[in-house]
């Protein structure tokens, strides 16, 4: 497992919630490279909850959402939007359990749409919240011009 590299750290405006380092409310996500899997730990904190104890759907759906974006660009090789999720919420994912691990991978690529399977896991390996997350891709050269794109190399680094 390799962890990778966050080569937008050094773009100006750069402040995603998900992923960013310097967001004072972010979530600070670093993302690793498992064969065709992107992977990433992250601690749940109260701050987060919708019921007591309970991590919010809504933050759930994020961290989906946005594990599946590093699947794009670091597997598929290049950039999006999302188009579509559907997030399935099987079991309540409890703060107060520890680390929670996510995961995806793509399943299937038809021209300009690139579905992603991910996966929330519990500190115990249980499946918690899983999604199919459609991307609308873009030609690498235009999401280099348009979305900042650096290139899969840059993420490897």
């Amino acid at each position: 497992m390799k962890k990778l590299n966050n080569p937008f750290i050094a773009l100006e405006g750069y402040n995603c919630f998900v992923c960013a380092p310097h967001n004072p409310i972010g979530l600070h996500l670093d993302f690793f490279l498992d064969g065709e899997v992107i992977k990433a730990k992250w601690k749940p904190e109260d701050q987060y909850q919708g019921y007591p104890n309970v991590l919010h759907g809504g933050i759930q759906a994020t961290l989906l959402d946005e594990v599946a974006s590093w699947a794009v660009y670091v597997i598929g090789g290049t950039g999006g939007v999302t188009s579509r999720i559907e997030v399935k919420y099987l079991k309540p994912v409890l703060i107060d359990k520890g680390s929670i691990a996510l995961t995806a991978k793509i399943i299937e690529r038809k021209k300009r749409i690139m579905t992603m399977r991910s996966g929330l896991f519990d500190c115990e390996g249980v499946l918690c919240t899983e999604a199919l997350v459609d991307y609308f891709v873009f030609p690498e050269e235009v999401a280099r011009k348009k979305m900042h794109y650096p290139g899969r190399a840059a993420f490897l680094k």
